[in-house]
């Protein structure tokens, strides 16, 4: 049975981000509003000067290097005020951005760029020299290679004889729903990252999405703090949605507590988007209560789902309230989501079927059931990706033959509409705004010279939403299934993999690794067992 979105459909325009975001019509905000703030060097940019900024680096992107549509641009960088705004100069010249990590740096970036066809990278002058070795590596000169301090001096100003006049229109991308704009990697089940293409009209679409639910609720005397990474999708959709809004969005280069805690209290923020660890430490650390967290109308919560009792103790110990979201990067991001009313109703859902969207529950038996009974939740509508970057298998295993993507969480619906996540097909270990690839752990395990078979399960952290990577091993000898032999296996992961995918929840030694008759490790026996040391 499918299911549609309880919200009337609403119309989506055929057009490109740069031309929804820079062109409309009704704006309504002044050029002179201010869009960004940077809280580290304190710098403000409005609306006139985004736009100028960035068309200007769109412009230095074809004089320096020939750009050319469909050309991508990696970013591997941390939050900052000029982020988006190389992002939107991009996208206004038909370019594609990438944004990465600063985590993914040395740590397979090269791989990255040959698979995303990366024509050039922005980075920092920290990590200048290690990003420029991996871009050597995947075939590009160093003079693609730019850090960020620089562009200041070199590209915000291009040669004013070839430069588009200022306010000019950008040209349009002639097929917006098919035109990629966004590749975000997101590890699959495979082990091996995978590059997301949200269209143009992706991007677009979801933003209108959460306009028709939204129905007023955020305008631009919102402010919001941006300290998701922009190299995640949801970091994405906050700096779009936002400006499209005309909010101010306050931006840090990374999460800290205390530093959140100020920044909402001296800007007044409104609103933010944050995850669920976030909003476990605002309610557990004392040091919270320091500050003036009043001007918070609303927080949004999206990455993992958030139990009902921690909601109320951010409504009840800090008056903060809380509604929840669902989504993921292959939906640009979001499929599901709360009105501010529902956040109090019901604060163990996710929230409601964006409008312009289908859904069915299946089961594992490939049945679709009735959207009160438990199956996975697979999705149809204007805002869900184009494809796997470079791979039809990947691409062809993630849709249905209705063309329904499989989202890989398995869910109900219940009768008023509410979404409630139970558990994850997709057996991804999520550690903080991290996604760990399990099968990518295995195999490097499978290289050490004590590992005869492993399984790789996320165990709990601590934190809501969080996981630690636990790795089960078989041993080749049993003599070395010793505590040292563990402290070896961790010692030897730590020093392969980049800082999340490290093995936080230790080495257990097993006698065998349980499997069903075609193979499959049955993980969920794993996981019951993850109490004990085994």
């Amino acid at each position: 049975m499918v299911t549609h979105s309880p919200y009337p459909e609403v119309p989506i325009p055929s057009t490109d981000l740069w031309k929804f975001l820079f062109q409309r019509q009704n704006r309504p905000f002044p050029d002179s509003k201010v869009i960004l703030t940077d809280t580290t060097t304190h710098r403000s940019y409005t609306f006139s000067n985004i736009r100028t900024l960035s068309s200007n680096l769109g412009s230095s992107l074809q004089q320096k290097w020939n750009w050319q549509k469909g050309d991508l641009l990696t970013l591997v960088l941390p939050n900052s005020i000029d982020l988006p705004l190389i992002a939107w100069g991009t996208i206004s010249i038909g370019g594609v951005v990438s944004p990465l990590n600063l985590a993914t740096a040395g740590n397979g970036l090269a791989h990255y760029l040959k698979d995303s066809g990366s024509k050039a990278v922005i980075t920092q002058r920290a990590q200048y020299q290690v990003v420029s070795k991996a871009a050597q590596e995947a075939g590009l000169g160093k003079s693609r290679v730019v850090a960020l301090e620089d562009i200041n001096q070199d590209m915000w100003l291009p040669d004013t004889s070839d430069a588009r006049p200022q306010g000019s229109e950008s040209p349009p991308i002639p097929d917006p729903a098919h035109e990629t704009a966004f590749l975000v990697y997101s590890s699959g089940t495979s082990g091996l990252p995978k590059g997301v293409m949200l269209s143009h009209t992706n991007i677009v679409a979801n933003m209108i999405q959460t306009l028709s639910v939204d129905s007023g609720a955020l305008t631009s005397r919102d402010t919001t703090l941006a300290f998701l990474p922009m190299s995640h999708i949801m970091g994405i959709f906050v700096i779009n949605y936002a400006l499209f809004l005309g909010m101010t969005t306050v931006i840090m280069p990374r999460f800290n507590l205390e530093e959140v805690c100020s920044a909402i209290q001296k800007y007044k923020i409104t609103y933010s988007y944050i995850v669920p660890p976030v909003l476990l430490q605002l309610v557990q650390n004392p040091l919270v209560a320091r500050y003036n967290l009043s001007s918070i109308r609303m927080f949004t919560s999206a990455g993992s789902p958030i139990s009902p009792e921690l909601i109320h103790r951010a409504r009840n110990k800090l008056s903060l309230p809380v509604r929840q979201s669902y989504g993921m990067s292959e939906c640009s991001p979001c499929t599901h989501l709360q009105t501010w009313e529902e956040g109090t109703e019901f604060p163990g859902a996710v929230g409601r079927l964006l409008p312009n969207m289908r859904a069915k529950y299946v089961s594992v038996d490939g049945e679709t059931v009735s959207p009160g009974k438990q199956g996975e939740l697979w999705v149809k509508g204007p805002n869900v990706f184009l494809g796997y970057l470079g791979n039809k298998k990947a691409s062809e295993e993630a849709f249905s033959a209705d063309g329904f993507y499989k989202t890989g969480d398995v869910g109900y619906e219940d009768c008023r509409g509410q979404l409630f996540i139970t558990d994850r097909v997709k057996e991804l270990i999520k550690y903080n705004t991290f996604q760990i690839a399990p099968a990518e752990l295995e195999g490097l395990l499978l290289g050490h010279s004590a590992v005869a078979d492993v399984a790789v399960v996320g165990v709990p952290s601590g934190q809501v939403g969080s996981e630690h990577a636990r790795a089960y091993v078989v041993a080749k000898d049993k003599e070395r299934a010793t505590e040292q032999t563990a402290r070896d296996i961790e010692e030897f992961v730590r020093e392969k993999v980049v800082h999340y995918k490290r093995l936080r929840g230790g080495v257990r030694f097993v006698d065998e690794i349980p499997r069903n008759p075609s193979g499959k490790i049955l993980k969920r026996e794993l996981k019951e067992r993850r109490c004990s040391r085994l």
